[in-house]
């Protein structure tokens, strides 16, 4: 087999461009909604012959080994449950997550940077409590002041949150392609309208 070849069948940048399965949990939820739990066409493959999922779904492609034929996951769900962590990390991504990709000054989405409520120099934590995701207009506005002496109001107060609160702001965010044959997996739980 050509090297070269290989190198691109096996570490294809953009593999869950092609065919990618969405992975549930044995409850039938996705693992994560933000980033949404994907896997290549290859591991639910693998996983299917390793008997750790159930196919639930289909693409029309098929592959096919010298004596197997299989057609290619595109919604599978484990067969074991894998408890959600509890424990939520705080990291700039789970910040963003919680303020919804805007500026808690403004309300602004982009080139969001992360703001002390209360400054470092006048003795402000970095924690959930006292850090939002800011505009670079508005960090800069705001500079090392209090809000009081900035002029400034917050949306809402920084606050940790849990969990199932990230889980559910992550829903709101869809990733740029969404197979036809998941959406009743990604919303089954969602609250009906009246």
């Amino acid at each position: 087999m050509d090297g070269d070849f290989r190198h691109e069948f096996v570490r294809e940048p953009g593999s869950l461009k092609h065919n990618p399965a969405l992975v549930l949990n044995a409850d039938y939820r996705p693992l994560s909604y933000y980033p949404l739990s994907l896997w290549t066409w290859q591991e639910a493959v693998k996983a299917a012959f390793l008997d750790r999922v159930t196919i639930l779904s289909e693409y029309e492609e098929v592959v096919r080994s010298p004596t197997t034929e299989i057609k290619i996951p595109s919604v599978v769900v484990l067969k074991d449950y894998v408890k959600p962590q509890k424990r939520v990390a705080f990291t700039r991504f789970n910040l963003f997550l919680r303020d919804e990709f805007c500026c808690q000054y403004c309300g602004a989405r982009g080139d969001l940077t992360f703001d002390h409520v209360v400054p470092r120099a006048r003795g402000g934590i970095t924690s959930w409590d006292n850090v939002v995701a800011a505009c670079s207009k508005c960090n800069l506005r705001k500079g090392s002041k209090l809000l009081h002496q900035s002029g400034m109001s917050l949306r809402k107060p920084p606050a940790k949150p849990e969990s199932e609160q990230l889980r559910n702001m992550g829903r709101k965010f869809p990733p740029n392609h969404l197979h036809e044959s998941w959406i009743d997996f990604l919303y089954w739980d969602a609250e009906l309208d009246e």
